[in-house]
């Protein structure tokens, strides 16, 4: 019996992504660092400090930075992205988003946010999706960002509810792992090639097959 589900929100509930890389572009470029988007796929689904360090390896200068100088070119990076997504209203929220969680909601199925994210509560509120939402994860409550399972599994924690009887919702690889290593069946949104450790995949959130779940 499915007693929760847990969702990923940058390209699952809303698209971010493109903002992400745009903050992440700037600041790479102000340390000498150029990327593209095939770095930016290895920068999906997992923390802020584990993405700096795959652009500063993909510079060849990982290491060259503090702790502490880390920290602020993270901060950095945040500051810039919260001005790109300051403007995100309900418009920003994937087609079949609202019905999937109406469905969920009214099958007293709980609903989860399992963000790396730290911006995951202002981009809720910001969409108008407080009220469906029962949980959303605090990165710093857990030791692990993804692809280890922490996330999922305080979310499940949180709830109630075994990981066994929770399904999480994910469209990078590193969220796959995470959910998968948390004893979770795994949904995948995105490409069946890339997500294939998933359970299943569906293109976008609106395909998802309702039965799954019942």
């Amino acid at each position: 019996m499915v007693r929760a589900v847990i969702f990923d929100l940058d390209g699952v509930i809303t698209e971010t992504s493109i903002q992400h890389f745009e903050a992440w572009k700037a600041v790479a470029h102000m340390i000498g660092v150029e990327i593209d988007m095939t770095v930016n796929e290895s920068l999906k689904g997992v923390s802020r400090g584990e993405a700096l360090k795959v652009i500063l390896k993909h510079g060849g200068i990982l290491g060259k930075y503090s702790e502490e100088e880390m920290e602020k070119i993270c901060f950095c990076k945040n500051e810039y992205y919260k001005q790109l997504i300051s403007q995100f209203t309900p418009s920003n929220v994937f087609e079949g988003v609202v019905e999937l969680f109406e469905y969920l909601r009214a099958r007293s199925i709980k609903i989860a946010i399992g963000s790396a994210s730290h911006n995951a509560p202002g981009l809720i509120k910001a969409m108008a999706l407080e009220k469906y939402i029962d949980y959303i994860v605090n990165p710093y409550d857990v030791k692990r960002g993804k692809p280890a399972p922490d996330i999922f599994l305080k979310a499940a924690d949180t709830l109630g509810a075994k990981p066994s009887d929770c399904i999480g919702i994910e469209d990078a690889v590193a969220g796959i792992k995470a959910i998968k290593d948390a004893g979770m069946y795994a949904i995948g949104i995105g490409d069946v090639e890339v997500l294939k450790a998933a359970d299943v995949v569906f293109k976008s959130i609106s395909e998802i097959d309702l039965n799954i779940i019942v």
